[in-house]
């Protein structure tokens, strides 16, 4: 199997961590030899509520007995994808009530964009430094990382770069400008998360020259953070929200937000401004339904902030600088890349699954399913540690 891994399925690293899966139960991945793994990344943020839910898998089961794909998104009524998007309007302010759901995180950005120029009449687009919104070409293009972005130029024009929390630098935001998009919390650079309240004052230059705001909740949202919407933290609303990973339970799923009046504009001039195939599949909108009612008809997104003081304090060492995030969001920065590759690699060895961040060569990647129990917090974070002893 491993060698068919290499030679037929494409490779996105010269050197994949290469497990090979037998199943995943819960908050651990077992590979091929039954060796159970802890899994402290829960499929980059992705599986919120662990490995093989029931609730997920009975959602699943039942909704693949009815049907699967019958038509393009938008044409049929299809129960799971109205129940979803209904869940959705229902625990986000108003006006955010109309949603469009696709099939990633990445094509989500890619819609909220469209949505913006076509809604405003404008071009311009500003995003932050360091920031990480996918690796589509619309996507991609708001990253201002060179390096990453020369093999596949030219990009999409118009698009500008202010620095994350500089206040100063809210006056590039002009009359030009169709939207800001930011993250609620950067990702890629390191789990950065907004202060003295920079988002609010985004917010309101955004309203002051009717630029749209877009916030990329892919990450931070879904109860990750505390709230069931990270930006719920940091007293802003967004006119566009986006979200993904987490809201799939563990399938792929994306999904635009806005206000019914905004979204309607996708509809006409042209015609079909958006098109999805399979967004809003009633397979994977059953398993994301079953998943978003689980997180807010339970106490895990309140129980991710004591996980957060747990964790932080059974991460007290001498090679960790700062435990940087929000509730099961966070990131252990430690002193130099090279041991944080160091205890990435060998926390596999020693049956604890971790990962790196995109920018930020000095953290080590903490976001577990929102499901972990306290015993399995002290128990990663002690292998942490303990390998952090021996360096």
């Amino acid at each position: 199997m491993q060698n068919d891994f290499f030679k037929y399925q494409a490779q996105t690293s010269p050197h994949p961590l290469a497990m090979e899966i037998s199943h995943a139960e819960g908050s651990y991945i077992f590979d091929k030899n039954k060796k159970a793994y802890l899994d402290f990344v829960a499929g980059v943020s992705a599986c919120s509520l662990g490995h093989s839910h029931p609730k997920i898998v009975n959602a699943i089961k039942a909704q693949a007995d009815q049907y699967l794909h019958v038509m393009v998104y938008g044409e049929y009524i299809q129960e799971p994808a109205i129940e979803l998007a209904k869940l959705i309007a229902n625990n986000l302010p108003k006006p955010l009530e109309s949603t469009y759901l696709v099939n990633s995180g990445t094509e989500a950005i890619e819609g909220s964009l469209k949505l913006a120029r076509r809604y405003t009449g404008r071009t311009e687009i500003i995003a932050a430094k360091n920031a990480y919104h996918g690796n589509t070409m619309g996507s991609l293009s708001l990253m201002d990382y060179e390096e990453r972005k020369a093999p596949f130029l030219p990009l999409i024009p118009d698009v500008k770069h202010i620095a994350f929390n500089n206040e100063a630098d809210l006056s590039q935001i002009t009359t030009k400008t169709a939207a800001v998009i930011l993250e609620t919390i950067q990702g890629g650079a390191g789990f950065i998360e907004p202060q003295d309240n920079y988002l609010q004052k985004v917010q309101k230059r955004c309203n002051e020259v009717g630029a749209l705001f877009i916030l990329d909740e892919i990450q931070p949202g879904i109860g990750r953070t505390g709230k069931l919407f990270g930006f719920e933290n940091y007293n802003c609303q967004p006119d566009i929200v986006v979200t993904g990973k987490g809201l799939g339970g563990g399938l792929p799923i994306g999904a635009f937000t806005a206000s019914k009046d905004m979204m309607l504009s996708l509809s006409n001039n042209p015609k079909l401004g958006h098109i999805t195939t399979f967004g809003g599949n009633p397979l994977i909108a059953a398993a994301a339904l079953a998943t978003l009612k689980e997180i807010i008809d339970t106490n895990l997104i309140k129980d991710t902030l004591e996980k957060e003081k747990l964790i932080r304090q059974h991460l007290n060492h001498k090679h960790i600088k700062e435990v940087r995030g929000k509730g099961l969001m966070l990131a252990a920065i430690v002193e130099n890349s090279e041991i944080a590759n160091n205890v990435i690699l060998k926390a596999q060895d020693e049956g604890l699954i971790l990962f790196w961040l995109l920018f930020e060569p000095k953290a080590i990647r903490i976001t577990p399913p929102l499901t972990i129990s306290n015993e399995e917090i002290i128990k990663g974070c002690k292998i942490i540690t303990s390998i952090l002893d021996k360096i």
